[in-house]
């Protein structure tokens, strides 16, 4: 994916959110990165150590724009899907100096996420 087509489907991580009830609170302070490790190095950008006649081109292989709508239905629905397993696998927890962070009861929130 290119750098453009990552912080696309990075915008689309809120809609997954969505989908869960928040409404992203202005104090949520969420951040929403999208990498590809695909092609390392081919858009760099550092300093030219050859001359222009002796620079190489480059080409890139990278999935067109107009197939990209797949991947924003599968970041909207991965990130439901991750925030639902969170309500839902989630144990009692005791932390540092005793603080204690409850799990969910477990049946109840099956019951109102369940959807018909």
């Amino acid at each position: 994916l290119l750098p453009d087509q990552c912080r696309a489907l990075a915008r689309r991580v809120p809609l997954g959110l969505a989908r869960t009830g928040t409404a992203g609170g202005h104090f949520s302070g969420d951040i929403f990165l999208a990498v590809s490790t695909a092609q390392p190095g081919e858009l760099s950008s550092g300093f030219p150590t050859k001359s222009r006649q002796e620079a190489e081109l480059k080409s890139l292989d990278f999935v067109p724009w107009n197939y990209l709508d797949a991947f924003f239905t599968a970041v909207v629905q991965s990130v439901e899907e991750s925030v639902l397993n969170a309500l839902v696998n989630n144990e009692t927890m005791i932390g540092r100096d005793g603080n204690t962070s409850y799990a969910l009861p477990h049946d109840q929130v099956k019951s109102r996420i369940s959807r018909p």
